[in-house]
């Protein structure tokens, strides 16, 4: 009879026994991944918090708070100038990701032509390849061109490198969708263009907008493709890393600051935009 109960006794500790255990790895893997962002974010927190400083040094002890280095810093013409150089450019790429993208999945997705899986490889080929890889095969095919650098030459690079962005999103938007929508347009009597701009369009929108956002976050932040086809004209970045040679300054911590929240703003918008279900999928869903 003890061993009965004995043996009842522990049977009935078990289920609590394995709650615990499951409880016990969650929490350490939660602990684990606060320790992995704390390292990752530390030293973005510290940038952020120095920017606000009044001491001229970046180091401990903190001192006043101020805002007097982002004043600084929009009063440098010099870097007024490479910020400007740097939307121009953003601004740029996005357009050519577009006028390029667009069309590329939707041949990918509606036509089939030989070699059309390795031609799908090599259109994602440039954003997984290094940066500078791609930056110094482009610098030799505008050399060996006789092209002169400049921030053109930074637009077609960047545009070069993060059009697979667009392709890859847009393309999977198309997967899909529904594609009886159309057929039900057409045979209601609207033609391509008004079944392209009033169907299709609409349902990858969001996908478009979406990739646009993180094409233009990644063109305003890239150095090692703009290092080796900028001619005379500085970008932002470029600008940071010249002057971030002779020291760190409080004037670049405010200028980091600003580029943080705004790239941060637009990456929620594109993870927002590309969550967002089409029309298409609305109805398909139903």
């Amino acid at each position: 009879m003890r061993i009965l109960a004995t043996h009842s006794a522990m049977t009935a500790d078990r289920p609590a026994l394995n709650r615990r255990m499951p409880d016990l790895g969650t929490g350490a893997l939660g602990m684990a991944a606060y320790c992995v962002l704390a390292f990752m974010y530390a030293p973005i927190v510290t940038l952020i918090v120095f920017s606000f400083n009044s001491n001229p040094v970046t180091k401990l002890p903190l001192t006043e708070w101020t805002l007097h280095w982002y004043i600084k810093a929009f009063n440098n013409p010099d870097l007024i100038t490479a910020l400007g150089n740097s939307l121009i450019v953003a601004f740029a790429a996005v357009i050519i990701c577009i006028v390029i993208g667009v069309p590329t999945a939707f041949a990918l997705d509606r036509y089939d032509f030989p070699g059309k899986v390795v031609f799908r490889r090599l259109v994602i080929l440039p954003i997984t390849l290094p940066g500078i890889i791609t930056g110094v095969s482009m610098l030799g095919f505008f050399s060996a061109s006789g092209v002169q650098l400049s921030l053109w030459t930074v637009m077609i690079g960047h545009g070069t490198a993060l059009t697979a962005i667009v392709v890859t999103n847009v393309f999977a938007r198309l997967q899909r969708f529904d594609r009886r929508i159309e057929e039900a347009s057409s045979d209601l009597g609207a033609r391509p263009w008004q079944t392209f701009f009033r169907v299709t369009l609409p349902n990858i929108r969001a996908s478009i907008i979406g990739s646009s956002l993180i094409a233009f976050t990644l063109s305003f932040d890239e150095i090692p493709v703009t290092f080796f086809l900028t001619g005379r004209d500085n970008t932002l970045p470029m600008y940071i890393w010249s002057v971030v040679r002779r020291g760190i300054t409080p004037e670049i911590n405010a200028i980091g600051t600003v580029i943080i929240s705004v790239s941060l703003i637009l990456i929620l918008v594109a993870v927002y935009t590309l969550n967002e279900p089409g029309p298409g999928r609305q109805r398909s869903e139903r």
